[in-house]
């Protein structure tokens, strides 16, 4: 029902869903950053996204979009969600079906907070750190992963603002929004 569901509202787009799914496999955050603002102005709403940006009901809804815009991976990655992993819990984790061929994928998402961060950027950085102190990779390691074949990629989300960065070299790519 909700593959159908998610399906339908990409269903007449212009092909750019399809660039969101493989933008992660390619390291493209800029075509992340640029289609989840684009669908965070036109489709997410006050209520969405929750009245206060503290607590975890702004978080899920974010959680639970992006794992619906993943559901289309589904023959080629197995999605986990809200596992717990050394010593924490993980949001989303992507396991590829052919460990030989494809990389496998963290994905943290943080709700941007003004009052304990100072920019979107930081909260990135943070969601990116947490991957890292938590020890999230473990559980991917664990089922035949090479640590260098696995990529991270952190979400800072603002109302309909949206920043994804990633671990490596440059912390944080591409332009996202401004929350």
């Amino acid at each position: 029902m909700f593959e159908t569901m998610i399906r339908n509202w990409f269903m007449e787009s212009d092909g750019s869903y399809n660039d969101f799914i493989t933008a992660p496999f390619i390291d493209d955050v800029e075509a992340m950053n640029e289609y989840m603002n684009q669908v965070a102005m036109t489709t997410f709403r006050y209520f969405d996204t929750g009245s206060k940006p503290t607590g975890e009901e702004p978080e899920r809804f974010y959680h639970g979009f992006v794992l619906g815009l993943m559901v289309e991976l589904s023959g080629r990655y197995v999605l986990t969600s809200n596992q717990e992993s050394v010593f924490g819990r993980y949001d989303v984790t992507l396991k590829p079906v052919n460990a030989k061929k494809d990389d496998r994928i963290i994905l943290e998402f943080n709700v941007y907070q003004p009052k304990k961060e100072k920019s979107p950027e930081n909260t990135v950085k943070a969601a990116l750190q947490q991957i890292e102190e938590k020890r999230y990779e473990a559980a991917l390691v664990v089922r035949g992963g090479e640590k260098g074949n696995i990529r991270k990629y952190g979400f800072a989300f603002s109302g309909k603002n949206v920043l994804i960065g990633k671990a490596g070299p440059r912390n944080l790519s591409g332009t996202g929004g401004n929350p």
